[in-house]
């Protein structure tokens, strides 16, 4: 799988993109979510496709965290952001630690699974670093039920560096398990010529009957939990794996 050039050539300008301070909410669902799940407490966290870290950057204050991304430049944006944590290369697909932990969070990364067997692969692995009693969360931006094209932007400032973008989500073949998200960026440094860059994420796209199948076929016991959220754009579910 070919990483989009939002995480590889263009990794550094993640900051810029997607602002730390607007996912306070969002880690606090989890966080809530999480240890309401959980039979004892949730100590140690296990997040997979981990990103820029701006999620972890405040549920670190209630975990101890290892943080697996496949891509060296989101896991070093990461790292800049969250030194306390523990970040470790690996594709949710396939990345064994031979450590098990008391949660394990995959929230929209998980997207990125566009086949059931990628899907699957992802929930086996986070079934595999989960200690007995322990809680899995899954975090889809939607389900086959909930999603609907969409178009946004956005970007911040930051020092000499500032971004504006575009991002527009349809689905080319509603027959199929997956949507196209497309991105074009403007890019200013300083007072450099703005460059003007694009992007494509081809995101995957199930039912929610075939997410608590795949859950179920993992080891999981499986649960489908409402996402409430204020900057929800429509209402949507989560997904718990339990275990024990």
């Amino acid at each position: 799988m070919t990483a989009p050039r939002m995480y590889a050539q263009l990794a550094d300008w993640w900051p810029l993109v997607s602002d730390p301070a607007d996912y306070e909410e969002e880690a606090e669902v989890y966080r809530a979510t999480l240890e309401e799940l959980s039979p004892t407490p949730v100590r140690t966290l296990l997040e997979l496709g981990s990103g820029g870290g701006n999620t972890a950057s405040f549920l670190k204050a209630h975990f101890e965290m290892a943080l697996v991304e496949p891509s060296m430049g989101m896991r070093e944006v990461s790292r800049a952001l969250n030194p306390e944590c523990q970040h470790l290369p690996g594709d949710m697909r396939t990345v064994r630690l031979e450590r098990m932990f008391d949660a394990v969070l995959i929230q929209d990364a998980i997207g990125y699974m566009t086949t059931e067997e990628d899907l699957f692969a992802a929930l086996r692995t986070a079934h595999a670093h989960c200690k007995p009693g322990a809680v899995a969360l899954f975090a889809p931006d939607c389900t086959k039920e909930s999603w609907r094209p969409r178009t946004d932007c956005g970007g911040n400032d930051r020092g000499a560096r500032s971004l504006r973008l575009l991002e527009w989500c349809f689905d080319p073949d509603p027959e199929d398990t997956t949507y196209l998200c497309a991105f074009a960026f403007m890019l200013r440094e300083a007072n450099k010529p703005i460059r003007y860059e694009r992007d494509e994420h081809m995101m995957g796209l199930f039912p929610e009957a075939t997410w608590l199948r795949l859950i179920e076929e993992a080891g999981f016991t499986p649960r489908a939990l409402p996402y409430k959220h204020s900057g929800s754009e429509y209402p949507h579910e989560m997904f718990a794996g339990l275990t024990g």
